[in-house]
């Protein structure tokens, strides 16, 4: 029977935690793990909260020839957006994949039930940060991206998505050519609030003002509102 871990003291992890950060996609070289390792990485991916038992998500593992397989329609979605990019453009659309010996498509798949489609997405991105500190604990440096083919209609019909789901992102994971670089991170108390009544530290002076705000529509076109 599975001992479950829910209350233990564990030094180990807290450091992880408070050390963790991204590798950078385009510094990852090494072999591709092996498949125990993946199945690993997989197992804690799914050992997320998921309220209601739906378990909305779903996983492609990219590695091999399927890399350079999926650059292709990546390089072909691309040039349909774009028709005037340079071959050289093109051909670095076409290695997107090809940056880490492996890497994991999240699909967020939320399922109908009672349980908000909003709190099964954030199953989904549990799901990827998941995967990412297995990763990181198995050896292996991990980066999280979406970028613009996770949203591109010819990509998501390669995939064959269904209109509710989505691509929470794709998990890079590989060995570190370079160690990454720390960056800032806020203190606690700049975004911690004592009083419900009158929570004023808010993070507003994080904002990039004047950007206004990212959204996609249901065929996953960009919105841009301000």
């Amino acid at each position: 029977m599975t001992e479950l871990i829910y209350a233990r003291k564990n030094p180990a992890v807290i450091e992880t935690l408070l050390k963790r950060r991204s590798a950078s996609a385009k510094a990852m070289g090494g072999d591709c793990p092996p498949e125990t390792d993946i199945k690993t990485m997989l197992e804690a991916a799914m050992r997320v909260p998921d309220h209601g038992k739906l378990n909305p998500w779903w996983f492609i593992v990219f590695k091999g020839d399927d890399r350079a397989a999926f650059g292709e329609i990546i390089k072909t979605a691309w040039a349909a957006r774009e028709p005037q990019s340079t071959p050289e453009k093109l051909a670095d659309e076409a290695k997107r994949l090809m940056r880490a010996p492996l890497v994991i498509a999240v699909i967020s798949a939320p399922r109908e039930s009672t349980v908000p489609v909003w709190e099964q997405q954030l199953s989904a991105g549990a799901a990827c940060y998941n995967l990412c500190l297995a990763a990181n604990a198995l050896g292996y440096g991990a980066n999280w991206l979406t970028e613009w083919y996770a949203f591109d209609p010819a990509i998501r019909a390669s995939l064959k998505l269904q209109s509710t789901e989505s691509v929470a992102g794709f998990i890079y994971i590989g060995t570190p050519e370079k160690a990454p670089e720390e960056r800032p991170r806020p203190a606690p108390e700049t975004l911690r609030n004592d009083d419900f009544r009158n929570a004023t530290n808010r993070g507003n002076e994080y904002a990039k003002q004047g950007l206004g705000y990212v959204t996609h529509g249901p065929d996953n076109s960009v919105y841009k509102s301000k």
